[in-house]
């Protein structure tokens, strides 16, 4: 039996310590996105995210040693899901791809990056970090949005259309902030696949 070195020793009990370190740092960023979205700013203290993550408080502020830290890091969590989200919907027919859109911007991860919004509007740590990814996903979404559609920004006044869409779709997301809005959404995806049909078809 060979001798096993104190470097691959070292090695080896590493690997389960960093990797309990990411699923903490994960456990962490996925509970302050939940906790934004149920308590917003105001109610989403360092402790109470560690508490909803299942880990002390000591733990918390090892990985984020201060609230914006933790938050900070929430938003690009919040920016990288979000784009993963868009990448991952498939090529359909119009109508489900609207439904798909505006589906993004009522759930969870968009009532999260309102929370942060608002937060960023008088937080001036957070400001330039929201600003910044908050651009970076908006270019995202609405690429991945013409590309879904078929649409050729090539043709004026498409471009417009589909962010016309796309800035209907946010404005969903946040009427869905205070009331279900299910039934009277349903409808306005209906007619708006059916304005972009006309709009995009060539």
């Amino acid at each position: 039996m060979g001798v096993v070195s104190a470097a691959a020793r070292t090695d080896r009990d590493r690997t389960p310590k960093q990797d309990r370190s990411r699923a903490t740092r994960q456990k962490l960023l996925e509970a302050a996105v939940s906790c934004l979205a149920e308590h917003g700013w105001s109610g989403s203290t360092v402790t109470v995210v560690a508490e909803c993550a299942g880990v002390s408080r000591g733990a918390a502020q090892h990985h984020f040693p201060t609230r914006e830290d933790l938050f900070t890091a929430a938003v690009e969590y919040v920016a990288e899901q979000r784009s993963t989200a868009l990448r991952e919907l498939p090529e359909q027919n119009r109508r489900a791809v609207v439904a798909a859109l505006v589906d993004l911007y009522t759930g969870p991860l968009f009532r999260a990056a309102l929370h942060l919004w608002v937060a960023a509007s008088h937080e001036e740590q957070l400001h330039a970090r929201v600003t910044e990814l908050e651009a970076r996903v908006g270019r995202e979404t609405h690429r991945i949005a013409v590309q879904l559609l078929g649409a050729d920004e090539s043709v004026p006044g498409v471009r417009e259309t589909v962010q016309g869409f796309l800035d209907m779709a946010r404005g969903l997301g946040l009427a869905n902030v205070l009331t279900d809005d299910r039934a009277r959404r349903e409808r306005v995806v209906e007619q708006w696949a059916a304005l972009l049909d006309q709009a995009l078809t060539p």
